[in-house]
């Protein structure tokens, strides 16, 4: 018997080995768990939230901050001068002194 024709006869005539229902039915439930499991939204658990003073806001690290105020100088803590005069206790540079016209100055160097 010829190599080449045993083959043939062990495929389908296409050259491809056969498929039948059952494995092509767990085939495509795994690509659909896959895809499922790609285009699931991602669980995140909510930020604890704290409660801060009248005084403080919760900035972006979930961190109570000092509002910023107005001074005739810079107080401790502050990290910037804004354009309407208050002084910013700002930990990161983006949204510094976002309501109060922007950043005038800065007093120390932020991330």
């Amino acid at each position: 018997m010829n190599s080449d024709a045993g083959r043939r006869s062990a495929l389908t005539g296409t050259g491809r080995p056969p498929t039948s229902r059952a494995a092509l039915a767990t085939w495509l439930c795994a690509v659909g768990v896959g895809l499922a499991s790609v285009l699931a939204p991602q669980a995140t658990a909510a930020p604890a939230l704290i409660a801060c003073d009248a005084d403080e806001y919760e900035n972006v690290d979930h961190v109570c901050v000092p509002r910023p105020e107005q001074a005739p100088t810079a107080p401790d803590g502050a990290t910037a001068q804004c354009k309407d005069g208050t002084y910013s206790f700002s930990r990161h540079r983006t949204g510094t002194c976002s309501h109060h016209g922007g950043v005038a100055r800065w007093l120390v160097t932020l991330p």
